[in-house]
């Protein structure tokens, strides 16, 4: 009989790579989804057995384990009728772990730059050679347009490494045990389960505990909340990491000239906390700047979409905090300096969107145009939905030429008319329905 896993609510980005993983290794994959899309299309034609919404009736006493993302409700009918057979219920990060821990495991954490983090880590170990798996929040053309890689040469490597993207939510990065931990950045997030950010750092803090003995902390010295990490360990290597230069056994390391092909000088940072890792596994200085400097556009990370028969440029972002909203307007702003920047930007959760609210006051200052169908609602409660809207978002943000389009369809309209004008750059921004217009807009272009 075949192994059979069941993925439930297999939406997201992550969770995908890793029932590529189980089909690889010949499970039999099953999973329920709330909407298609052009990534659960390809994933049909690997052979993995998708429905839209929910079945209760294809749960049964024949899978092995049923893996959930968190994001679910617990009154969803898949997951009640697999507590009911009292199968293995594992969330994402829960049965990750079981995946990961016979590895030298390193972690990529975040607010900002994880998935970019992880690309470069991804691809630099590939061209090295090494035994080596990877699970990214991404697709990357290097993966053949995959989440997921897997290399196994059969043979004894005791330097067999895993990379993974560790999310904070829910303090779900602290089911992992890192060889290697990488933290990008620091800064408030999901508000709707951590109190402040003093219990948002305590979780960062809590991860570095995790590190295993004699194991290595990569950390952005030069932002605030970052520092607070460095007196934690005296049993592991924490090493620093400036603008020039990093310091690792009290020695000042400073970083070669690393061309990269997609602007912004926070990317060329994340390049740089990559390079640390050639410090630590020996990996030749031209491998990882030539890993470096090929890196390339990957799947909704500022990533080029087409352009049009105006000559207007497309591009996809997966931008939703506004720190990252903010720092990725301002490097596509100076890259297309001769070109009017129009954003069209779908805010994730109603909770969230609030709590950030003054937050994304000035981030949206290098567009020139900004449109805002809908707020995404994921996880919210009526509470949340009753405290912002689209015109209250508006509001505070301070630019002149804002808009409220209302819905997707409104949007998709107006974003042609747009089209018909000359010099223009739009930037399809965070959600999953705002991405999906792509395929609409490049029918109709």
């Amino acid at each position: 009989m075949d192994k059979k896993i069941y993925f439930i609510w297999i939406w997201w980005i992550w969770i995908s790579a890793l029932a590529r993983y189980y089909n690889e290794i010949w499970y039999k994959v099953y999973w329920s989804d709330k909407t298609s899309s052009e990534l659960i299309e390809n994933l049909k034609k690997e052979n993995i057995d998708i429905i839209i919404w929910q079945d209760k009736n294809r749960i049964d006493n024949s899978f092995e384990k049923i893996i959930y993302t968190e994001a679910i409700k617990k009154e969803q009918e898949e997951y009640k009728k697999a507590k009911e057979l009292w199968l293995e219920l594992l969330s994402y990060p829960e049965w990750l772990w079981q995946v990961v821990n016979d590895n030298n495991l390193i972690t990529i954490s975040w607010t900002h730059g994880k998935s970019t983090t992880t690309s470069m880590a991804s691809i630099m170990l590939k061209n090295s050679g090494k035994n080596f798996s990877s699970i990214i929040w991404t697709l990357l053309t290097e993966f053949w347009w995959k989440n997921f890689y897997h290399r196994d040469n059969n043979k004894i490597d005791k330097e067999k490494l895993f990379v993974i993207e560790a999310c904070e939510y829910r303090r779900s990065f602290l089911n992992y045990k890192p060889f290697i931990s990488i933290i990008t950045n620091i800064e408030i997030d999901h508000l709707d389960y951590y109190k402040d950010l003093s219990d948002y750092i305590k979780a960062f803090k809590e991860l570095v505990y995790n590190i295993k003995n004699w194991g290595f902390l990569i950390i952005n010295w030069q932002e605030n909340n970052s520092r607070q990490l460095i007196e934690l360990r005296k049993d592991i290597s924490i090493i620093e990491v400036f603008d020039n230069y990093f310091i690792y056994d009290w020695q000042k390391i400073f970083f070669p000239e690393i061309k990269l092909n997609i602007p912004g000088w926070h990317i060329l940072y994340d390049a740089k906390l990559v390079y640390v890792l050639w410090y630590i596994l020996n990996i030749d200085k031209k491998i990882i700047l030539d890993s470096l400097q090929s890196y390339n556009w990957v799947w909704r990370r500022m990533e080029y979409l087409w352009q049009s028969n105006n000559w207007n440029i497309f591009i996809s972002d997966y931008g939703h905090h506004p720190t990252e909203i903010k720092l990725t307007l301002e490097a596509i702003k100076n890259k297309y300096l001769d070109k009017n920047i129009i954003t069209i930007f779908q805010p994730h959760q109603y909770s969230r969107t609030f709590e950030l609210l003054k937050d994304f006051k000035q981030c949206f200052n290098y567009t020139d145009k900004l449109i805002i169908p809908n707020i995404y609602e994921s996880r919210d409660s009526e509470e949340d939905k009753k405290r912002i809207n689209v015109d209250l978002l508006l509001k505070n943000i301070e630019i002149q030429d804002k808009e409220n389009w209302q819905w997707l369809d409104r949007t998709l309209e107006r974003i042609l008319e747009l089209n018909k004008e000359k010099n223009n750059v739009f930037i399809l921004m965070w959600a999953w329905d705002i991405d999906n217009l792509r395929y609409k807009l490049n029918l109709k272009r």
